[in-house]
């Protein structure tokens, strides 16, 4: 008998064991770069603000790759902002997107619904351990030699491969106390961090540590890299382009600012031709800035040629212009990819699509084939005096607010496609399915249907 219950208690722990294995991760509730400062209890998230739909009383946070749909009833919901507001839905369309955040929230039947929502103030320091942006422009300019100064990025190091302020080192508040040997041996001298701007906590944590360390001129770039960007362009090494933006695919326009004969010998895949005299010219049919598509330019050595294309991109409004620190030669002796023959004379740019997006060419191609022919769910999430005026042939209408309550209505073995007027609740509703387990795709865009089923895509 005893041996019987020995078995028993043994293959109970097995089957413990492998369904502890089994179980799915539990999802973070709180972005990385929120994790480095706070800590995040039960029934909070921390992230960025993203899409806000208040005809569906509904917004969504952005937790690094993934994101949350929260309910909220405006009549109860409570929301903190830098600036007092109004009332509660002045103080959430004061909040912009990518703003840091916490939502407090309660969850019933799957749904999360927030009861409250902060968004980040402004980091508070006193006056004199502040460096303004004029400070630290004057000083760029001059050098660190003849400047006096130490430039530190307190950013995590796939920030400070994306572009950085030129002369600034990195050295990651995280791992700030395993780095200290990157500070200057003379705590007397001027030290200055950044970050990611006025909310981000990652600066001014490094400036209490250095001050711990005994620096008495440590200060804060508060409005650190977009504030920078606004007004200047950043650098980054042949190592970190490769890394942040070829490596990850990530969509970017290159400019070669060297002569034409001495560019076909040999240039970065990609590279638009870009002559420092003619950035007039370039501009007339550059991407729009408003789809700030991230920008490097590369001459000989990073030098006067680059410098004047960027700065030329950065008063006609382009954020995100970087220089290549060392230019191509630092390319080359880095033994990096390289092409050879004629430039591309027009930059292009195609922004990363947002995840489980579906283009309009594609969403086209299948809307228009008959309902049987298409294989996919076409799923309208529209409000029914929307559907009222039109809706695709054959397409399965659920109003976004109800879709959790309508599942049964969903083929759960089917692809299905969502989409409404301007592809933000057609976003909402992707996200939601997702978490439920369909396959689901959205589309991100404005779309206009009259009674005939026919439709048109902006």
């Amino acid at each position: 008998m005893a041996s019987r219950n020995r078995l028993i208690l043994v293959l109970a722990a097995a089957c413990a064991l492998v369904s502890a294995a089994d179980a799915p991760a539990p999802k973070p509730a709180s972005a990385k770069i929120c994790a480095t400062c706070h800590t995040t209890a039960p029934g909070n998230l921390r992230g960025h603000f993203d899409n806000l739909l208040l005809m569906n009383h509904s917004f969504q946070v952005k937790i690094d790759e993934r994101t949350e749909v929260l309910r909220f009833d405006m009549a109860t919901l409570k929301v903190v902002t830098p600036e007092p507001a109004a009332n509660a839905e002045a103080a959430l369309k004061s909040i912009a997107k990518g703003h840091e955040m916490r939502v407090e929230y309660t969850e019933k039947e799957g749904v999360k619904t927030a009861v409250a929502v902060f968004a980040k103030p402004p980091v508070k320091l006193a006056a004199e351990e502040i460096a303004t942006l004029e400070e630290v422009q004057k000083l760029v300019a001059m050098g660190p030699e003849k400047g006096k100064y130490f430039l530190f990025d307190s950013r995590p190091a796939p920030r400070f491969m994306e572009g950085a302020i030129p002369t600034a080192v990195n050295l990651p508040f995280p791992a700030f106390d395993k780095n200290v040997d990157k500070l200057p041996a003379d705590k007397g001298a001027l030290v200055i961090f950044y970050c990611s701007g006025k909310t981000c906590n990652m600066s001014p944590g490094s400036l209490a540590k250095a001050k711990k360390l005994g620096y008495t001129r440590a200060k804060v770039f508060v409005d650190g890299m977009p504030a920078w960007t606004r007004k200047n362009f950043g650098v980054l090494s042949p190592a970190s382009l490769k890394a942040a933006y070829l490596d990850t695919n990530t969509p970017l326009v290159i400019l070669d600012a060297r002569p034409a004969a001495e560019a076909a010998k040999g240039f970065l895949r990609g590279a638009v031709a870009a002559d420092p005299a003619k950035t007039a010219g370039l501009l007339e049919t550059f991407p729009l800035a408003r789809l700030k598509p991230p920008v490097v330019v590369v001459d000989a050595t990073g030098g006067e040629a680059a410098k004047a294309v960027a700065t030329d991109l950065v008063k006609a409004g382009y954020v995100g212009v970087n220089i290549l620190s060392g230019g191509f030669q630092a390319w080359q002796a880095a033994a990096l990819p390289i092409e050879t023959g004629a430039l591309a004379t027009k930059a292009t740019f195609v922004p990363k699509p947002r995840p489980g997006s579906i283009s309009p060419a594609d969403f086209t191609k299948l809307a228009e084939l008959a309902p049987a022919q298409r294989g996919v769910v076409i799923l309208d999430v529209r409000n029914p005096d929307e559907t009222r005026n039109g809706i695709i042939k054959g397409a399965l209408t659920i109003p976004e607010p109800q879709l959790l309550a309508r599942l049964s209505e969903l083929p759960k073995d089917a692809k299905i496609l969502c989409h409404c007027s301007t592809g933000i609740r057609a976003e909402l509703a992707y996200h939601l399915l997702k978490e439920k387990g369909y396959d689901v795709r959205f589309l991100p865009a404005e779309i206009t249907i009259i009674d005939s089923g026919e439709f048109t895509i902006d």
